[in-house]
């Protein structure tokens, strides 16, 4: 072998040696040739005894004897070398994979342990220690105190027969709920008349017919439309429902962690199958209305988010139902309201029946004001009735101040010495209660004696309560013919002062009187807004008698729109007008002939007579 082809071969076991190096370690070398028997070998300074020593530690294989000729030298030096690459470009490839291994366990474990440690405090969070044991006793001890029922809860009726004074309105609203096909109704009518009770026991009456939809479990879902509001952002809708987005709105941990919203289902699908009351709907939000009025078209409840991902199979059955089918909302709805139709939006009106609840009449006061002294079991003097329907045209009020009465008795009875069972509620007992409440009678009764010149009473209604307008009117000659004056009390309004005008055309035409030719005053007592021309009539009557000075007898109310032809035209609340007079002493009423269909056939407390023109009125009136 040359010179410098040793040289060469020098260099390549030197390259050789130092790769085997790095592929195993200098000391691995030294330890891995002594094992194979390779280690004098190692040493040689024989090309052929390193070369040989190499092929030993590479294939760990200590029987391999023959050494390589000169001629076969490059050749074996070129397997051990393309081994030696082969060997640490895979070692680099584990090295890879076992880093990216190590970086998704140290991942993994961190989840885990995130995981593991919101266990933990979500165990810990539930777990009873002392200070939550002691709440927990305190919540129990409270839970063991009651008071007695309020007295209202008492002597509220338990059935439709013990509502008093409403038979008309109770059977239309049975025929309306208890029926195959249940419609949607509004009720009408001013407070403390029953409605709320009424439709409460409507439902209870309609589950036990057979050919209703209502079953045994139907609800009775009440709430006040006064407390129910739109929220633009629809972060919360407690009527129709919501949908609590995992970011803004705070969906249950579980699923904000993973993105997911959670629909929350409103009163509307809890009342499914049964009956929503929604008292004093006229005072709901109009977009809101009209957000419940599409629910009832559809019977369900439809929900939306941009988080919902109807692709996610992790999404819980219940969520994606929800979402793609909206909620069940097939329910009946009553709503209660003491404003008038015409306040109503006309989309809720058009989509549902309405029934009116009647204001109670004086004897209707007394019947619930007899049959709350026998739920209480009080004796009652024999004027109580008459004297707490002076005071009160609600039934709820009446009960309220007996209520009342009853516990001042029993406080006195207690501090005297008497016995509970032998109280009667006297007159000086409603007496101080109304005292201390400041009430005022309803109506001033006034006994009506002689005739009295210019002096006339017109029927009023305020909201569902009939009223006694007092119309006064006296008359002067002018200085000036023809240069009268005219006074009026500005306040009534200008539809009454229209009605005014109207009467003095009247006038002149069926009697010839000018009103010019008088200085006439004319004064509604009180000053009241008299919101109508209904007052037509009685303003016409108040002038003629004080120009005729002819008395008009006090006993007597009158209520039509005046035409400046002379007719009586019909006006509105007929009812709750005839129904407001019965405190003020009132024996007869004159109305428009045009309402004459619109009375009930069992008014016996005064006498009605229909009227057509304002001439027969004075025929009636001086007869």
């Amino acid at each position: 072998m040359s010179k410098e082809s040793r040289k060469h071969g020098s260099t390549r076991i030197e390259t050789t040696m130092k790769y085997l190096e790095e592929l195993m370690g200098a000391e691995k070398v030294i330890l891995k040739a002594s094992q194979v028997e390779a280690l004098d070998l190692l040493k040689s300074e024989n090309i052929e005894d390193q070369v040989l020593a190499f092929q030993r530690i590479i294939w760990e294989d200590p029987s391999i004897k023959e050494r390589p000729s000169l001629g076969e030298i490059e050749k074996a030096l070129k397997e051990i070398e393309e081994e030696i690459t082969i060997r640490l470009a895979q070692r680099q490839v584990e090295k890879s994979f076992e880093q990216k291994v190590d970086e998704l366990v140290q991942k993994r474990q961190k989840e885990f342990m995130a995981e593991l440690k919101k266990e933990l405090l979500q165990k810990e969070e539930g777990a009873d220690n002392a200070r939550t044991l002691k709440k927990y006793a305190e919540l129990e001890i409270l839970e063991a105190r009651s008071l007695s029922a309020a007295p209202l809860e008492i002597l509220r009726p338990g059935s439709l027969q013990e509502i008093i004074g409403q038979e008309e309105a109770l059977e239309a609203l049975l025929a309306k709920i208890a029926s195959p096909f249940p419609q949607h109704v509004i009720l009408f009518g001013p407070p403390g008349v029953g409605k709320t009770t009424a439709a409460r026991l409507v439902l209870e009456e309609a589950k036990n017919l057979p050919y209703t939809p209502f079953s045994s479990e139907a609800r009775f879902v009440e709430v006040d439309g006064t407390t129910l509001r739109w929220d633009p952002r629809e972060a919360t809708n407690p009527l129709l429902g919501s949908v609590h987005d995992p970011i803004y709105q705070g969906a249950q941990s579980n699923l904000a962690e993973r993105g997911m919203p959670e629909p929350k289902t409103g009163l509307v699908t809890r009342a499914h199958g049964g009956v929503l009351f929604i008292d004093e709907i006229g005072e709901m939000d109009s977009l809101l209305q009209n957000k419940l009025l599409k629910v009832l078209e559809d019977k369900r409840v439809k929900f939306e988010s941009s988080y919902y991902d109807p692709g996610d199979k992790k999404l819980p059955k219940y969520i994606r139902k929800l979402f793609a089918e909206g909620a069940p909302a097939d329910f009946t709805l009553i709503g209660a309201t003491t404003r008038e139709p015409h306040e109503l939006s006309p989309s809720l009106l058009s989509r549902t029946a309405q029934v009116f609840f009647r204001p109670l009449s004086p004897e209707a006061i007394e019947r619930i004001v007899m049959d709350a002294a026998r739920r209480l079991g009080v004796n009652l003097a024999q004027s109580i009735p008459s004297l707490i329907s002076r005071y009160t045209v609600e039934g709820r009020r009446a009960a309220g101040l007996l209520a009342d009465a009853y516990s001042l008795a029993l406080f006195q009875a207690y501090r005297e010495g008497e016995k509970p069972e032998d109280i009667t509620i006297t007159q000086e007992h409603i007496r101080r209660v109304i005292h201390i409440s400041r009430l005022v009678p309803y109506h001033t009764e006034d006994k009506p004696g002689r005739g009295e010149v210019g002096r006339v009473r017109a029927l009023g209604l305020r909201g569902y309560l009939g009223s006694i307008i007092e119309i006064e009117a006296v008359v002067f000659p002018a200085r000036n013919k023809g240069e009268g004056e005219m006074k009026f009390n500005q306040t009534a309004g200008s539809m009454t002062l229209d009605a005014l005008l109207n009467a003095g055309s009247v006038l002149r035409k069926v009697a010839g009187h000018d009103v010019r030719d008088y200085d006439l005053h004319v004064n509604l007592v009180g000053g009241g807004n008299v919101d109508g021309p209904s007052a037509g009539a009685a303003l016409f009557l108040a002038i003629f008698s004080a120009i005729e000075d002819r008395p008009l007898p006090q006993d007597t109310a009158i209520t039509g729109e005046l035409s400046i032809q002379g007719r009586i035209k019909p006006v509105g609340g007929l009812l709750e007008k005839i129904y407001g007079v019965r405190n003020a002493g009132i024996k007869k009423v004159y109305i428009p002939g045009a309402n004459k269909a619109d009375l009930p056939e069992n008014i016996s407390h005064v006498e009605v007579i229909p009227v057509h023109t304002i001439e027969e009125l004075v025929e009636y009136i001086f007869a």
